[in-house]
């Protein structure tokens, strides 16, 4: 049998030999293997859904109901808007009506977190955005808008009946950029209150989402309305899936959809809709609450169940509660879902599953909820009971 023995040089040769036949990419796909591809997010917009549920802890003990929150917050934008901003957009694109890169801009109204949603889908895909809100929104929502890149024109606060409204202002500037043969591009008005792409979002992802993490089991589902697409979307999607689930609209100081749910009217009986020209009442949220029925509440109208009134100071709050017994720093319209699904618990009793939404952080409400918020008494939000039985008070 010959001798096998391998020389130390003849060894070296042959390992350079397959060294050099083996790729770069190859040794480095050996030694650090590549994520797989479905883990592999596309840009900002791929990042947008797919939010956890929390358990609420505190509320959940102190109600003997397990409270869960959809972490809205947990997307690229900081919101449950980035859904609605991402499919409006992504319509428009579908529709032909808007080209990447082209000038081409996206016009809307709103409070805020909406136009910071579409400010940053805008940057992401060749867009420019320009954003109408009244001028009484948060500082820092607006920084964060400009920071983004979009313009901002600030209005004061008027009716929907008024042409000075910011989501009137918003459509008219789309108008005039159409209407100019010395404006570059094409201009759209988002129109979240009234586009079907808000509710069918929130119907073909944050309902699906809710009812997967949930197992199926919950037995009511609570949030605030602005538009209308969120609460119109998910209830949709759970009700032809849970013939016993309860919807409940949360609503704040000065919005009209508490008496429309509750009584079937939307003002004082000596009002018809739509004419009102009165401001809003004051209130420190934004984000969710108005006095108008929008296409997309529609969609939701029959779907609800119950609506409770959420007062500021009950907000307020809750805010804080939630910040000391739960380490959760929200902002407004969270404040007010959280403090309407406790409520609710508390009248279902103990064992009961209920779903609520984490809109945003209070990091977008440091200079007026937040603001508002450090001025009350500790005795205000020390305990739940204060907070859900306004007697005590």
């Amino acid at each position: 049998m010959p001798n096998l023995e391998l020389s130390p040089s003849l060894l070296l040769g042959v390992s350079i030999g397959v060294l050099a036949t083996v790729s770069v990419s190859g040794l480095v796909d050996y030694f650090y293997p590549r994520h797989p591809k479905s883990s592999i997010k596309r840009g900002v917009e791929g990042l947008i859904g797919e939010t956890p549920l929390i358990l609420i802890k505190s509320l959940s003990a102190e109600t003997g109901c397990t409270i869960l929150a959809k972490v809205e917050m947990l997307n690229p934008g900081g919101s449950a808007k980035d859904r609605v901003a991402l499919a409006i957009v992504e319509q428009a694109e579908k529709e032909g009506l808007i080209h990447p890169h082209s000038g081409d801009v996206i016009y809307e109204g709103t409070s805020g977190s909406t136009g910071i949603s579409l400010a940053m889908i805008c940057a992401a895909k060749g867009y420019r955005a320009h954003i109408c809100l009244p001028d009484d929104t948060s500082v820092e929502k607006v920084e964060l808008l400009e920071k983004l890149g979009a313009t901002v024109e600030k209005v004061p606060p008027a009716s929907i009946v008024d042409q000075r409204h910011y989501v009137n202002l918003a459509r008219t500037r789309a108008e005039e950029q159409n209407a100019s043969d010395s404006i570059p591009g094409h201009g759209i008005f988002a129109d979240q209150f009234e586009t079907q792409a808000n509710w069918t979002a929130h119907y073909a992802h944050t309902g699906p989402e809710i009812y997967t993490q949930t197992g199926g089991n919950l037995d009511a589902f609570v949030t605030g309305a602005g538009t209308g697409g969120t609460i119109a979307g998910v209830s949709r999607y759970l009700k032809n899936r849970l013939a016993k689930i309860k919807i409940v609209l949360a609503d704040p100081p000065g919005s009209g959809l508490y008496n429309k749910v509750k009584y079937g009217v939307m003002f004082d009986i000596v009002e018809r809709e739509g004419t009102r020209r009165r401001h809003q009442v004051d209130t420190v949220v934004e984000g969710i609450g108005i006095n108008r029925i929008t296409q997309n509440f529609e969609i939701a109208r029959p779907l609800i169940d119950d609506a409770i009134r959420v007062s500021d100071l009950e907000s307020l709050a809750m805010a804080r509660y939630l910040v000391d017994n739960d380490g959760l720093f929200v902002g407004s319209s969270t404040a007010v879902n959280c403090v309407a699904a406790a409520r609710y618990a508390k009248s279902l009793g103990p064992g009961h599953t209920i779903v609520t939404i984490i809109c945003d952080s209070g990091v977008r409400h440091l200079s007026k909820f937040w603001k508002a918020a450090m001025d009350i008494s500790p005795a205000d939000y020390s305990s739940l009971n204060v907070i859900l039985n306004p007697i005590l008070r």
